[in-house]
């Protein structure tokens, strides 16, 4: 355990390069039918090739405007504090002032961070190092995922011969067919979910004039792929821009609501399918403690972590309802007297 504590970032990367094969999965096997080679080498690199290809042209198309709504944002924003300061008109004292007063703490607390920010730029230069050592994953992960999808299955079969034939191998053998159902399903409904959250925000911000809406929908479709919390956080920041910006707010509340009823109740059930259900309760308390024991990582890798023990759990009760005893008593290896 002390081992694994020392190595969690490496062990991380290696997760997430998993995860990524997953990604790749589906157009891999797609080319590699079409492909008349033996191996799967040419299927890969066709499959990030035009992987590549789709970043940089999303990048260009969608990138550009993300970045550009963002410093308009940002020039925009002390406007738009200082224009919900001033007294609206007909409305009551006691709520014209509590509107000022809330901008002056609003304002106070910017003030305070840009001295933070101020006063942190003598190690800016060490935090811009780090930084950029760590972009050095967005090239390793790609290369791992490349070897995952290369050797998975004989990894897996290599697993497996090293458990003596009989219960032990069939129970591990169906342990890991699950988990790669799981990990498959759980990504592609991400993804999916992702996409599917960015389109809609994107042409309901656009009808009803939104400012920043790309922006906007950019930053609901990334945070889509934290559970549960990343929702919330995106709809409270995208509520919050529609106000203070003026632009129809309780409508853009009513929207996001209703997106989220229909996200969790009927997209996220058929593309999770079965075999990634886990109980609502289950859920808030694997976001919370994984927040609390590795941060964002243990948020993001809750679900599926849960997901995986939640198999593992409906595999050992199947073998202890058929044998009536403890699986691993089972699957242990016999210890005489001697």
């Amino acid at each position: 355990m002390g081992l694994v504590y020392l190595v969690r970032r490496t062990l991380f990367v290696f997760i997430l390069a998993v995860l990524f094969a997953y990604l790749l999965s589906p157009l891999v096997d797609l080319l590699d039918r079409f492909l008349p080679t033996r191996t799967r080498t040419p299927a890969l690199g066709l499959a990030y090739i035009i992987i590549l290809g789709a970043a940089v042209l999303a990048g260009i198309e969608i990138g550009s405007l993300v970045v550009e709504q963002a410093h308009r944002f940002v020039k925009d924003f002390p406007n738009m504090i200082q224009s919900w300061q001033k007294p609206s008109p007909g409305a009551p004292p006691w709520f014209n002032n509590a509107k000022a007063n809330a901008v002056e703490k609003i304002r106070t607390a910017i003030t305070e961070r840009t001295t933070d920010l101020l006063s942190a730029l003598p190690q800016a230069g060490l935090r811009f190092i780090t930084v950029a050592s760590d972009l050095i994953y967005v090239i390793i992960i790609p290369i791992l995922a490349f070897f995952f999808l290369k050797d998975g299955r004989a990894i897996r079969q290599h697993f497996l011969e090293l458990l003596d034939a009989g219960p032990r191998r069939a129970l591990a053998d169906e342990v890991l067919a699950d988990i790669n159902v799981l990990l498959a399903r759980y990504m592609r409904a991400l993804v999916v979910l992702s996409l599917a959250a960015f389109t809609a925000y994107a042409i309901v911000f656009a009808i009803m004039g939104v400012p920043y809406g790309v922006l906007l929908a950019a930053l609901g479709g990334l945070l889509e792929f934290i559970p549960m919390l990343g929702p919330l956080t995106a709809g409270s920041a995208i509520f919050l821009v529609a106000f203070l910006s003026g632009s129809h707010a309780l409508v853009v509340l009513i929207f996001l609501l209703g997106y989220r009823v229909v996200q969790d109740y009927i997209l996220s059930p058929r593309l999770m399918e079965r075999g990634v259900e886990v109980h609502p309760l289950l859920a808030l308390f694997g976001v919370f403690a994984g927040a609390e024991v590795a941060g964002v990582a243990g948020t993001f890798l809750s679900v599926p972590v849960l997901a995986m023990v939640r198999i593992l759990y409906l595999r050992f009760r199947k073998v202890r309802l058929h044998t009536g005893s403890s699986p691993l008593k089972d699957l242990a290896p016999e210890t005489r007297e001697p």
